[in-house]
């Protein structure tokens, strides 16, 4: 058996000698043959120069640098159409994912499930906030969506060959991993753990320094769910039905009571609460064009500068 472990980074130089070494710590002794892959989302620090050291060293350390910053998603994409692994595993390069919780992985692999998914039961040194706010944006998406999505489950699970080949099958240009790993079906399972602080750095994806988060909503909300186009459809028809009663009710309090509002007033209000209404069902709509957009674009999904330790010639996808 082949295992694929595949790792989209950027910048973590302070990490990646640790990582590798808890990599060979937890797999050397199951006795199996494995390939860790690091896709290079265009580092800027000596992460590239440290992993050439270490391929020369060992071969089963493979490279992929991408031609610039293309993001998490695209770079797993890449790691995974590279991967040549009867099983493989993607995660995090920062060591908040533990590595020697692979072999249970493997385990449930054995009894079946083609999808193991790793949920997390404590994350450590992470801003409370954060965590409250990612907890509610599962609960919506979780809500609207066409596919349940397990809380607390991240970028860190483990694909059968059969499963992943379904999955990059999938070509959307903007994907929802995490939503699109379930969408595949197939028997699925789960794994507990407690996450862990970085080993060295700072996170990447803090709420305020990075959209990510708020990226990885909406691309949660709008692959899996046509909902929110029914709400603005439902919310216009409410606000015109709306408007129409308080019409009504003030011309119903004119003509019996000879009392009135400021018509001026009336008309304000009416305008701001339907215009407010418009935007929002055009801004709703239009994230959903421009996923199209981006989809009838067809650009590809990564392009590869260079490769280290690959003897295919995928360069885009």
């Amino acid at each position: 058996m082949l295992l694929s472990v595949v790792f989209s980074f950027r910048n973590e130089e302070d990490v990646i000698p640790e990582l590798i070494k808890r990599m060979r710590r937890t797999l050397d002794p199951l006795k199996l043959d494995y390939e860790l892959i690091f896709v290079n989302d265009a580092s800027t620090d000596g992460s590239l120069e440290l992993l050439l050291k270490y391929h020369q060293q060992d071969e089963r350390i493979k490279i992929l640098n991408l031609s610039r910053r293309f993001g998490l998603a695209p770079g797993i994409r890449a790691g995974l159409q590279h991967a040549r692994g009867d099983a493989v595993v993607y995660m995090d390069a920062d060591l908040q994912d533990p590595p020697e919780l692979i072999p249970k992985l493997l385990e449930e692999l054995k009894k079946g499930a083609e999808v193991v998914h790793t949920t997390r039961t404590k994350r450590k040194g992470e801003n409370r906030f954060k965590m409250w706010l990612t907890k509610q944006a599962y609960r919506v998406i979780n809500l609207v969506a066409d596919i349940d999505i397990p809380q607390n489950t991240g970028d860190f699970k483990l694909l059968s060959r059969r499963a992943l080949d379904e999955l990059l099958q999938l070509r959307e240009y903007d994907p929802f991993m995490r939503g699109l790993v379930r969408w595949i079906g197939f028997r699925q399972a789960q794994v507990f753990y407690e996450r862990e602080q970085r080993y060295a750095g700072q996170t990447h994806f803090s709420l305020l320094r990075s959209i990510n988060p708020v990226r990885e909503f909406v691309r949660g909300l709008t692959s899996f769910s046509e909902l929110p186009l029914y709400f603005a459809l439902i919310t216009g028809l409410l606000c015109c039905a709306g408007s129409l009663i308080y019409l009504l009710a003030v011309l119903v309090r004119r003509l019996f009571s000879g009392t009135h509002l400021s018509a001026g007033s009336a008309v304000i209000v009416i305008m701001l609460f339907l215009g407010g209404t418009i935007l929002f069902a055009i801004g709703i709509l239009g994230l959903y064009v421009g996923r199209m957009h981006q989809d009838v674009k067809n650009r590809p999904h990564y392009i590869v500068e260079s490769k280290i330790g690959f003897d295919d010639d995928k360069t885009r996808c």
